[in-house]
């Protein structure tokens, strides 16, 4: 039976109480941020790092990611280093009685790390990782958890409510460890090098992104379609973006009105072409985090499949779209139903786009 305990230093002896013991920050010299996750969940990291390099200004700040999030890393400011790893819990093919870890235990010690901190969302565990920062002899090591997770965190955060913002949940466990927040909104720098596609240099355009990491995610293409011919019509160009992999839902949306730019940006390039952007349509995606990262006015179709207050845009410029579903937040990766959550008309689209528009430039 589960007993839930409404004190956390009762239920565990270790449990960290704010104020009491926090980490001397400002002697550190070597910190680890944890978040093997996507695109969007580590751009949403940026505020951690700069709350963490204004409170350990002299430590050297590097950011455990996966493959795929990786990429975002170079954008951040404040993030010196990236180690790269599939990390063992996000693995479902390992072999019985491996270590797989083992490597990355190895890298992790050779780095002399002062603190690791484990960054979670609502229903992930920080309890693998900050195994992984135990092995590697990290001395600091902080995390947000509702389970008891014996002493694997040195400084465990209680958890707050699921509904709570990404950013806002993140900030609040370094708050209870004595580093004040630096501010709750997105930033990500654009490379110098980064590449604009010629068809877009010095023309109004705007973005299209109707991609997204699962089918549930995706508002239907021909509507995004009928909004890209109508910002054309609008007197737009129309750039429409995605992954490779995306090649034809891309060039379906584009049809012979948009710019089809599948698979040929890096992140950095993508990150020039939203900022220069006068709006963006996208699917709640990595893309949406980059958009509002960059400050680029954007317009999210939100899917059921998470609730909006958890990944919503921070910044004022951006207006999402959704429509409420008893059976949200379904977390599901194809809808069993008619995607009633996304049963948004291109005229709702447009019309917000055009509010947007009209704040930024008059």
């Amino acid at each position: 039976m589960r007993v839930d305990h409404p004190c956390p230093d009762l239920r565990h002896p270790a449990a960290h109480r704010p104020g009491h013991g926090d980490p001397d920050w400002a002697a550190m010299r070597h910190v680890l941020v944890v978040r093997p996750d996507n695109v969007g969940d580590v751009l949403m990291t940026g505020p951690v790092f700069r709350a963490l390099r204004a409170a350990a200004p002299h430590a050297r700040l590097t950011l455990l990611a996966s493959p795929a999030g990786a990429a975002a890393a170079a954008l951040l400011p404040e993030v010196d280093d990236v180690v790269t790893a599939s990390v063992s819990w996000q693995q479902l093919d390992l072999v019985p009685g491996a270590d797989p870890d083992a490597d990355l235990v190895a890298d992790l010690a050779a780095r002399g790390l002062d603190a690791a901190v484990v960054l979670t969302s609502f229903s992930q565990s920080p309890w693998p990782a900050a195994e992984v920062a135990r092995r590697a002899g990290v001395p600091v090591r902080v995390g947000t958890s509702k389970e008891f997770g014996g002493g694997l965190l040195t400084h465990w955060v209680p958890a707050p409510p699921d509904e709570e913002h990404q950013v806002d949940r993140m900030l609040g466990t370094l708050a209870a460890v004595g580093v004040p927040s630096r501010g709750h909104t997105l930033h990500a720098r654009v490379p110098d090098d980064a590449y604009v596609p010629t068809a877009l240099a010095g023309t109004r355009y705007a973005v299209v992104a109707p991609g997204a990491s699962c089918p549930s995610r995706r508002w239907p293409a021909e509507r995004f379609a009928a909004v890209a011919r109508t910002l054309a019509a609008d007197g737009l160009v129309v750039a429409v973006t995605g992954t490779e992999r995306e090649a034809d839902l891309v060039h379906a949306v584009a049809g012979d009105v948009g710019v089809p730019l599948a698979g040929g940006l890096g992140l950095g390039d993508l990150a020039a072409v939203l900022a220069d952007a006068e709006v963006v349509v996208a699917n709640n995606s990595g893309g949406v985090h980059l958009a509002d990262a960059v400050g680029a006015p954007v317009v999210e179709l939100f899917a059921g499949t998470e609730t909006v207050g958890q990944y919503a845009p921070r910044s004022t410029r951006a207006e999402v779209l959704t429509r409420p579903v008893s059976c949200a937040p379904c977390r599901q990766l194809a809808c069993p139903f008619a995607q009633e959550c996304l049963d948004i008309g291109p005229d709702e689209v447009v019309a917000a786009a055009r509010r947007l528009r009209a704040l930024a430039f008059g």
